[in-house]
């Protein structure tokens, strides 16, 4: 890649679609190319998510990237944690039915689990639970190539059974706080306000923009 294309292309470690296209909604305005995994290194290893907490497999992630492409890159992890599973999915939340589960694998997968503890469980709206995301920026040319990460979080309830069609993963069963109906009822821009990975890029945004403030920097000094 030449200097210029460093400078505005950011390269995202995901290979989930839905996934990449919330996230270019997200970055939405920012003088940047969002690129996925898939167009940029599309034989690149998978990077093995064994980390204990989100911030640990968003970071691997994210240096695996910037190892291979010397291009500003980003890396998410995110997942579903429900109060009366111990936090459960957790971290493995993509592999919570087993390891090359499905979205519907999942979705019932957690509804077995939940059924089996018992009547007296849980709450009249379902099982609390919450989004969480932890985003990893990493830029091999600006702080010395230190990851720089921040968090968001949705609170809401897991429902008993399914509803609505958009969004991915546990979206049909996680109902909103404050709201009457699940993340797979919200339109995009109404999950673009709410969702976990909204507020995380809430916080990003002005590290991003330092960032690239930084890099625009070094490059005049350079001429």
């Amino acid at each position: 890649m030449r200097d210029a294309d460093r400078a505005a292309t950011l390269v995202v470690a995901t290979r989930n679609r839905g996934k990449l296209e919330e996230l270019r909604a997200l970055l939405e305005g920012l003088p940047l190319e969002v690129r996925g995994l898939a167009e940029v290194l599309p034989d690149a290893p998978k990077v093995v998510e064994d980390g204990e907490t989100f911030a640990e497999n968003a970071v691997k992630k994210a240096r695996a990237v910037a190892h291979e492409t010397m291009t500003l890159s980003l890396a998410d992890d995110s997942g579903l944690e429900v109060d009366a599973l111990g936090g459960k999915p957790g971290v493995r939340s993509a592999r919570f039915a087993h390891e090359r589960a499905t979205d519907a694998d999942n979705n019932t997968a957690l509804l077995a689990a939940l059924g089996a503890l018992g009547e007296g469980e849980g709450e009249p709206g379902g099982f609390p639970a919450r989004f969480r995301c932890v985003l990893a920026l990493i830029d091999p040319f600006t702080s010395g190539g230190e990851p720089r990460t921040v968090e968001g979080v949705c609170e809401g309830m897991i429902t008993r059974a399914p509803r609505g069609t958009g969004g991915f993963g546990y979206d049909p069963l996680f109902v909103v706080a404050g709201t009457a109906r699940t993340m797979a009822e919200l339109t995009e821009v109404e999950k673009n306000r709410v969702s976990h990975r909204a507020r995380a890029f809430a916080a990003l945004r002005p590290v991003l923009e330092a960032a690239l403030a930084e890099r625009a920097g070094q490059v005049a000094r350079a001429r």
